[in-house]
């Protein structure tokens, strides 16, 4: 006698259970997708992250050239306003010679022209 009759299944519930292999490779198939789409994406971050850090450093290069740069105009700066201030002290004492001088001159023209008379 057979336990199994032909109407039942000898694998009971088992068979009806697993999914249909048409349903699972499509399944399978979004998936992959999914988890291709999923590491591009990551990738793409990645390279984005990657450039931005090297952007950084231009940008951070850039800053310390113009830094230094702006540094050196502050210094030559610096330089000229003192020469400026020194040759504006020499022009005040030549103006001031040149003044007394002239002054000198008219009072001896004075001087020499009160005498004629």
């Amino acid at each position: 006698m057979c336990s199994f009759s032909s109407k039942q299944n000898p694998y009971g519930s088992l068979v009806f259970s697993l999914p249909l292999p048409s349903a699972s490779k499509g399944h399978n198939k979004n998936l992959r997708f999914s988890m291709l789409n999923r590491r591009r994406a990551q990738l793409k971050e990645a390279r984005q992250r990657k450039r931005m850090i090297v952007v950084k450093a231009e940008i951070e290069m850039k800053n310390m050239k113009l830094y230094m740069e702006n540094q050196n105009i502050i210094e030559e700066n610096k330089k000229l306003r003192k020469q400026a201030m020194l040759l504006h002290k020499e022009n005040k004492a030549l103006l001031s010679q040149l003044q007394m001088k002239l002054s000198e001159q008219d009072n001896n023209n004075n001087t020499n022209n009160s005498h004629s008379i």
